[in-house]
């Protein structure tokens, strides 16, 4: 297992026919869709969550064993699957959840799982810290790992579940100061510091403690911030767009993959890592996330995809949804 990831595994019923009841179920979650992003890139990845023993749960867990991910962490319980409903809209998606009391929400590891010694990535964030006791184990798991892993924070803010938006900032920042490497949306940084440039909130997780952070800004491509350097943007692939679910949880997963096809495989060496390797890592994110856009649901592609379609933007047209 070279990347691990915690935190929520749910099922997202998408509406089918706008204006109507009509849903259709998909596995989901962000740190699921990131794991399932890992290991079809082509890495050992393992998830460390709490599903459900209810027909959502065992459904759960036979697709991320069909998509080869390391299931060995997951604990079962009888509290029931978490749920996910998703209205798409021309600009973004909106959320309903029910989490309250479910499997993933009661994570609680006693004593906390010990990662393997190959395990080079952790990645926390999303919902998973809105609910506990999962938020505060998830907290112990990634402090216990601090300088060991590199620590991958994404906080995919959701804020129909933020009773106190103010509140949760504050939050923010603690888990900001836990992380080697952040990625936010643009969506996420204008609900995180409202009405202020997004440079602004990158210096400021960087002061925090992170080593590099990236803002995802959909078709407008990507930046990256790391103290003592200029930012680093690199252009998003054209593609017919079908769905933006999970796009971002792909991009997440391509960097930490090309990451350690980099050989980045500690904290400090992503502030090491220079800007053409860094620009290799970001055009290889936002591939894959691209490539997961062309398909119906989170349904990231494969490492040969990528591989094909970055050759195809090196020699010849726009991506297809092939």
């Amino acid at each position: 297992m070279r990347i691990a990831l915690t935190g929520e595994a749910l099922i997202d019923f998408t509406a089918s026919e706008p204006g109507t009841l009509a849903f259709l179920g998909h596995e989901g979650g962000s740190p699921l869709n990131t794991a399932v992003a890992c290991a079809r890139l082509g890495e050992p990845t393992g998830f460390l969550t709490q599903l459900s023993t209810d027909l959502f749960g065992e459904r759960l867990m036979r697709f991320l064993e069909r998509n080869g991910v390391d299931t060995s962490f997951i604990l079962r319980s009888d509290a029931p699957s978490t749920l996910a409903f998703v209205e798409r809209t021309p600009q973004t998606n909106r959320y309903a959840f029910y989490t309250r009391g479910s499997a993933d929400a009661t994570w609680a590891p006693e004593p906390l799982p010990q990662l393997p010694a190959d395990c080079r990535f952790l990645h926390f964030g999303s919902i998973s810290l809105l609910q506990e006791p999962a938020a505060s184990r998830i907290a112990d798991l990634v402090t216990a790992n601090a300088g060991r892993r590199v620590i991958v924070f994404d906080p995919n803010v959701r804020p129909s579940l933020i009773p106190d938006m103010a509140e949760y900032r504050v939050r923010v920042m603690d888990w900001f100061a836990m992380a080697d490497l952040v990625k936010l949306s643009d969506e996420d940084a204008e609900l995180l510091a409202p009405g202020q440039p997004v440079d602004a909130l990158a210096a400021e997780c960087l002061r925090a403690g992170a080593h590099a952070v990236i803002v995802t800004r959909g078709g407008a491509g990507a930046t990256l911030w790391r103290t003592g350097h200029d930012p680093l943007t690199v252009a998003a692939p054209r593609v017919e767009v079908v769905d933006t679910i999970g796009a971002g949880d792909t991009f997440t997963a391509g960097l930490s993959v090309a990451l350690l096809a980099q050989g980045v495989e500690h904290p400090a060496q992503l502030g090491q890592l220079a800007d053409e390797a860094w620009r290799q890592v970001m055009r290889f994110a936002a591939t894959a996330a691209a490539l997961n856009c062309t398909r119906e649901g989170a349904d990231p592609p494969t490492l040969e995809a990528v591989r094909a379609a970055l050759a195809q933007q090196d020699g010849g047209p726009a991506l297809s949804q092939s």
